[in-house]
């Protein structure tokens, strides 16, 4: 499993989307950002951040540490906002930790002319974990020491949202027209002779051995967490396999991302901040 810490001290939410992630203290002295079970995404949207995410670090990309982060039900009581009061009481228990980066800034996707071979690697990935939220609006990229992180990956694996029908899903060709690096991924051909053969069973294996056990337990259809860690691992294989339909051609080129708010502009709690 991911390392296991305790919140010591919730400093602030982050009021981003619907999720209200918050910024904790750990008793290892770290400091992170708090994804709780309780919200509205549940715990598959954390399920989600650890598989992709974990595969993502393996694959060779910068990913910030995941721990799991223990909630104490005391702390909930120090918080005058009723709103995360009951988010904090309905996650209390085991929830995702992210490694805060102080001082990082979202990536602009109008101002940072991306590397051909990193933004194909990128939209091979994110192809390949059915990742629908890197979007032009808001890349969920950070740049920290000049270089280029990977964050939120919650909205990837949609397929297991509905297990029923999930051997189709994993293999829906991925829309690619609003994601962040169609006009930089010029090598997508190459980033998939790079990438594709890395991804085998034991690596899979070994990412979803990363999720504790109580955040696949009762899933309907399955026996054991076992089971869908299994079910995870079979689909993604196949999604793997020939052919791979799912694969964007970009031979007629991408567009352009469209001018909007810079991303990053609504991620207050990812700037700056208290330095570990």
């Amino acid at each position: 499993m991911l390392p296991l810490v305790t919140a010591t001290r919730y400093v602030a939410p982050l009021r981003e989307g619907g999720s209200l992630p918050g910024l904790v203290e750990a008793d290892d002295l770290g400091t992170y950002v708090m994804k709780f079970t309780g919200a509205g995404q549940g715990r598959k949207a954390l399920v989600a951040e650890i598989i992709a995410g974990e595969l993502a670090r393996r694959l060779g990309f910068r990913v910030p540490d995941l721990v799991v982060i223990d909630l104490d039900p005391v702390i909930a009581r120090h918080e005058p906002d009723p709103d995360v009061q009951d988010l904090l009481k309905a996650s209390v228990g085991w929830n995702l930790g992210v490694d805060f980066l102080p001082g990082s800034l979202g990536y602009d996707p109008l101002g940072w002319t991306a590397d051909p071979d990193l933004a194909s690697r990128l939209l091979w990935l994110d192809a390949f974990i059915g990742n629908v939220d890197r979007s032009w609006r808001n890349p969920n990229l950070l740049v920290w020491h000049g270089r280029v992180w990977l964050i939120d990956h919650g909205a990837s694996l949609y397929f297991h949202h509905a297990w029923a029908n999930a051997a189709k899903l994993v293999l829906r060709p991925y829309d690619v027209d609003d994601h962040v690096m169609v006009p930089y991924a010029t090598r997508l051909k190459d980033a998939e002779e790079e990438l594709l053969p890395r991804i085998t069973g034991d690596l899979l294996d070994e990412v979803t051995a990363l999720v504790p056990d109580a955040w696949l337990a009762d899933e309907p259809g399955f026996a054991d967490p076992g089971e869908v860690r299994a079910a995870y691992r079979d689909l993604l294989l196949a999604r793997a396999a020939e052919p791979r339909a799912w694969l964007p051609d970009l031979s007629a080129g991408g567009r352009r991302p469209s001018p909007g708010p810079k991303p990053g502009a609504n991620r207050p709690g990812w700037l700056g901040g208290p330095v570990r």
